[in-house]
């Protein structure tokens, strides 16, 4: 099953995701609190997908996607967002972002997209 790399300021979104994933068998590589060690973490474990927040301290998501997929265009990046912001999904795309899912999610919305992911 798939790798992943949680990367989310929040302990509690960072349990919740890998609570969703575990149990259905996916593999949580690495967890990261921040872009920048997300960034580090991708290189070091090139995980199959990063589940992202968009909004964190040092290093945002939308940056951190930037960076990832600029040194590894086949990178899988699930963008986490607490605003349902038009413009940002729309950034999210152009920079080479998978998908988008917006807080709160429902594990099932969580399982689906990395599935998708994944397959695409």
């Amino acid at each position: 099953m798939a790798r992943i790399l949680i990367v989310d300021d929040s302990p509690l979104i960072r349990k919740m995701v890998r609570k969703a994933l575990e149990p259905e068998g996916f593999q949580i590589a690495g967890e990261a609190k921040n872009g920048q060690e997300g960034v580090n973490l991708y290189k070091k474990l090139k995980p199959d997908v990063i589940v992202m927040d968009v909004t964190m301290p040092v290093k945002g998501g939308l940056d951190a996607a930037r960076e990832i997929l600029s040194d590894f265009p086949e990178a899988k990046i699930l963008l986490l967002s607490a605003m349902g912001d038009k413009e940002l999904i729309q950034e999210a795309k152009s920079v080479g972002v998978k998908l988008n899912l917006q807080k709160p999610f429902k594990p099932k919305e969580i399982i689906d997209s990395i599935k998708k992911v994944v397959s695409s």
